[in-house]
This record gives structure tokens, sequence and C-alpha cells, in this order.
């Protein structure tokens, strides 16, 4: 299947690249603005384009935009006194591409745990299961007892993550124009 092949083409591309904080900035609304201020009718947007823009680059700034995204919500549970230490991720993209998780790492600035079990939903409901059931007296020692331990740990680079600082802000000034001026296009 060719988009099997393209995947890990872009994703090799890509991680040879270095961060550019004036380079290919995009916006992950290609399905409108997610949380923590969703817009639905919002689009996204790739600026820096040159010539001379690879497919690699392109793929890059996606990623990062998607990273950027998530740092939006980060961002806001942590403005409004929710503490943040690192993040637990699970499944698909978490499990099939470190490319994407580094730099989610990065951008984030804070370590990510890739949980092993593929069923991390369904394990985490037998937890709380096993807890009314009386099996255990407490969820976090049904955590201890039946937890799938974590299969990757992604720690941020803090010069990678220094850099990224910046490119974030280029990234909400982009997003403010585009949402001031481009929403009726």
């Amino acid at each position: 299947e060719l988009r099997s092949k393209i995947f890990p083409a872009l994703t090799e591309e890509a991680q040879q690249l270095p961060v550019e904080p004036n380079g290919v900035l995009a916006l992950d609304w290609l399905n409108g603005r997610r949380t923590p201020d969703a817009d639905q009718n919002l689009r996204g947007a790739i600026a820096g384009l040159t010539l001379g823009t690879t497919p690699g680059r392109i793929f890059r700034a996606l990623v990062e935009a998607t990273a950027f995204g998530a740092k939006a919500i980060v961002d806001r549970f942590i403005a409004e006194g929710v503490h943040i230490e690192q993040i637990i991720a699970m499944g698909g993209i978490a499990k099939k591409n470190p490319f994407v998780m580094q730099v989610t790492a990065d951008v984030l600035n804070m370590p990510i745990k890739v949980v092993h079990s593929e069923q991390a939903c369904a394990l985490g409901a037998a937890m709380f299961g096993a807890v009314a059931a009386g099996v255990y007296a407490s969820v976090h020692e049904a955590q201890g007892k039946m937890g799938s331990g974590f299969s990757a740990t992604f720690q941020p680079n803090p010069e990678q993550a220094k850099v990224y600082e910046e490119l974030y802000q280029n990234y909400l000034k982009l997003g403010k124009f585009v949402e001031d001026n481009l929403r009726a296009l």
C-alpha cells in the first residue's frame, strides 16, 4: 500500500531536518481549531513555503503544528491551576512514530511516557472495576498490581525545547492572523 510507504519516508526525511525558527510553519486546524478555544469554522494554514520546500519539511511543520496544538491545551490546563509534570500517551502514533513523540516532548518541554498495553482504556476500566468489586482498596493499588507499565519514555531535549518555544510564539501569531483576517476565505 502506498500510504504505508509514504509515511515512513516522510518521517525519515523530516527527522533529519533541523528545527527552523523562521522556516515553514503550519496551523493544525485542518478540521477546525480544537480545544482549548474550539472553532470549527477556522481552517489550517501553511506559511513560509518556497520553491525549495520539500515534502519532508512540510510534514515536519505539520507534526510541529500538532504538537503546538497539544501545547495550547496543556498551557490552558496549567493556566487554570492544573499541575502537569508529564504526559502519558497510548496507541497509534505514540507506539508507531518515535519522531512525532520526540517533537511533542520537545514542544511541551516535558516527558511523555507511552503505555505498553494496546488496550489501555479497557485496562483502566478493569482497574476501576476491581476497586468497585473490592479486589483492591484503591485505584492506586489496582494500578500498581494491574498496570502494564510503559514501553517508551521521551525526554525533552532542552535545546530543542528552547527553539520550539520561539516557534510556538510564531504559531500563536499565525493563528491570530488567520483567525482575525482569513476566517471568511
